[in-house]
């Protein structure tokens, strides 16, 4: 889909988990998080592009940048929307059995929002859309979070759509404008690692991403009277989610 007209630009800010020094997760094959991160965001950022979105990348260089210096970016950038991008791992007690067993038990994607974001509502809102969005393109969600084990046991936000609360996650916490957290695979496993470092699956995925996104954009309106102008919070007339209406980088591959 390709927007015309200025009246569909809104600012969608792209935060790439992680940076070089703290690059996150292992992949099953020796990638760190953060290059299959940047990878991706990248192919998210030109399909929101092509979608009529302007972006802003947060964190894409490998620099260090701490998580407090992150929503204060998407806010100087005018951001209507934050997406963290992220690839999942699982806890220590399962990457030992597939050591030993030779096999995994969890795959898929997740989304995260928190209910202390200022927009709680219009968060969960635009994750419904993209869990909708990324379940029509082919992918499944991964319930190993809601696991009653330390270290996950996070409550559903929306279990048919692979959607989590997860309230301690500084970004979206933080954030002002909705906000939510994207875990696009669990790298830990073999078959999902080598399929997310592939530019096709990248594809795949953030051209879903970019539809359910698409669901959280303000309608085009005619511009109001001088006098009907009151100030708007960015993100703040999101429509509701779509599901209650029914990297390229070639160098991640194992």
């Amino acid at each position: 889909m390709v927007a015309s007209g200025a009246a569909l630009a809104q600012v969608v800010a792209i935060d790439v988990g992680h940076d070089a020094a703290h690059p996150g997760a292992m992949g099953a094959y020796g990638q760190p998080e953060f290059e299959y991160n940047r990878a991706l965001a990248g192919v998210v950022d030109a399909q929101l592009r092509r979608a009529g979105w302007i972006t802003t990348r947060i964190q894409d260089t490998g620099a260090g940048m701490p998580l407090e210096a992150r929503v204060p970016r998407a806010v100087a950038a005018g951001a209507a929307l934050l997406v963290s991008i992220h690839h999942d791992s699982v806890q220590p007690r399962y990457l030992e059995s597939a050591q030993r067993e030779g096999g995994e038990r969890f795959r898929g994607y997740s989304l995260f929002v928190s209910r202390q974001n200022a927009q709680p509502e219009a968060s969960l809102a635009c994750a419904r859309a993209v869990g909708a969005a990324l379940q029509g393109a082919g992918f499944v969600p991964t319930v190993h979070h809601a696991e009653p084990i330390e270290g996950e046991n996070r409550p559903w936000a929306d279990a048919a759509l692979g959607v989590y609360f997860y309230d301690g996650l500084r970004v979206l916490r933080t954030a002002p404008m909705p906000a939510l957290l994207v875990e696009a695979g669990v790298i830990a496993h073999r078959d999902e690692a080598r399929a997310a470092a592939h530019p096709a699956y990248q594809e795949r995925f953030a051209a879903a991403l970019a539809r359910g996104l698409d669901a959280c954009r303000p309608p085009p309106q005619n511009p109001p009277q001088a006098s009907e102008c009151p100030k708007r919070a960015p993100g703040n007339h999101l429509r509701p989610a779509a599901s209650e209406l029914a990297r390229g980088s070639t160098a991640l591959q194992p």
